[in-house]
């Protein structure tokens, strides 16, 4: 597919771009290629387009004044950032986040570590057919997972952990909500729901990908824990262990559940940048850090750690004390 036709389409089918709307593209400058297939998609939808490029000359942990400056004095209707995945940046991905969504009008597609391979190859390369149809499986997700309290998670490679999700609803970022403008990943491909923050118990090992680490996992990483929050951390990788104990300790919450999601995208691959491989059909993830902005969700870290866990048993109880298998070893159980 042509980046610029998938960039189109994720436009339209997303965030549902009109024409004569405004919409401005941040676009880190090693990814030139990709922010100009997004400005070309939006023009070909008539919009009124803006790319701005970014200098990644150096870590960065404050918003660039000039972003600052567009933001608030061209109030786009959609932001989309075009940008670098690295963990060390985490805190300065969500500053930008935080501006540019915080009027709860502009719609944002947000895409640390995207690449032109997914465009033309990933989990970005979808037909407008395709976006719908991965729209209605995580509808009908949803209603298998409403009035959910209780998700069981297990896997061959150890893990086994029990959290709560009483009281927090599910939710997709494969469509908009227009009730609180929600922003979203590109790609899209995902169920998820922001846990109640002390309850996640257990061991989780994570055996695929961890967020802001650009390569699949060689060697496992477990983390147990107790209430919420992840209070030991192992791996023979040294590297990646220290990387993950430092975000971890970013502040008080950054060690606190955040995130449960399920991955629904058919395209999505283990890849290097884990806002792809997030997405896997079957895969989960759990998450501890930031979740303000889902719903019910009471972390206000400044950071957010994804851990991606291939091949999980999911089963839900509910309120009404019913179980249900959601996904059995990686494959998703037909509703009875």
């Amino acid at each position: 597919m042509k980046a610029e036709e998938a960039a189109k389409n994720a436009l339209e089918c997303v965030l549902e771009a009109a024409p004569s709307e405004r919409i401005l593209i941040t676009c880190d400058d090693e990814k030139a290629e990709i922010g100009q297939a997004f400005a070309n998609g939006a023009l070909a939808l008539g919009l009124w387009t803006r790319l701005l490029m970014l200098k990644t000359d150096k870590i960065r942990k404050e918003i660039p004044p000039e972003l600052t400056e567009i933001i608030v004095t061209t109030k786009p209707d959609i932001c989309i950032n075009i940008m670098r995945g690295i963990g060390e940046e985490t805190v300065f991905r969500i500053k930008t986040i935080v501006l540019q969504t915080r009027n709860k009008k502009t719609r944002l597609g947000h895409c640390p570590g995207v690449t032109i391979d997914m465009l033309t190859n990933g989990a970005l390369a979808l037909t407008t057919e395709e976006h719908r149809n991965m729209q209605n499986f995580a509808t009908q997700l949803m209603t298998q997972l409403s009035n959910t309290e209780k998700v069981e998670i297990t896997n061959p490679a150890g893990t086994k952990l029990i959290l709560s999700t009483e009281n927090r609803p599910f939710f997709t970022d494969t469509k908009l909500d227009w009730k609180d403008l929600k922003w979203m990943n590109l790609p899209t491909g995902e169920v998820l729901v922001g846990p109640v923050e002390d309850s996640l118990n257990g061991k989780l090992v994570c055996d695929t990908a961890i967020g802001g680490i650009p390569k699949p996992l060689k060697t496992p990483l477990e983390i147990t824990a107790k209430n919420g929050k992840a209070i030991s951390i192992t791996s023979k990788d040294k590297t990646t262990l220290g990387k993950v104990k430092q975000w971890l300790n970013t502040d008080n919450w950054s060690n606190m559940i955040g995130e449960f999601a399920i991955g629904i995208n058919p395209k999505a691959r283990l890849v290097n940048e884990f806002v792809e491989s997030e997405k896997i059909f079957g895969t989960i993830h759990i998450a501890f850090g930031h979740n303000l902005d889902f719903p019910g969700g009471k972390n206000p870290s400044k950071n957010h750690l994804d851990l991606l866990i291939s091949k999980p048993t999911v089963k839900i109880t509910k309120k009404n004390r019913e179980t249900r298998t959601i996904l059995q070893d990686g494959k998703f159980k037909t509703e009875k």
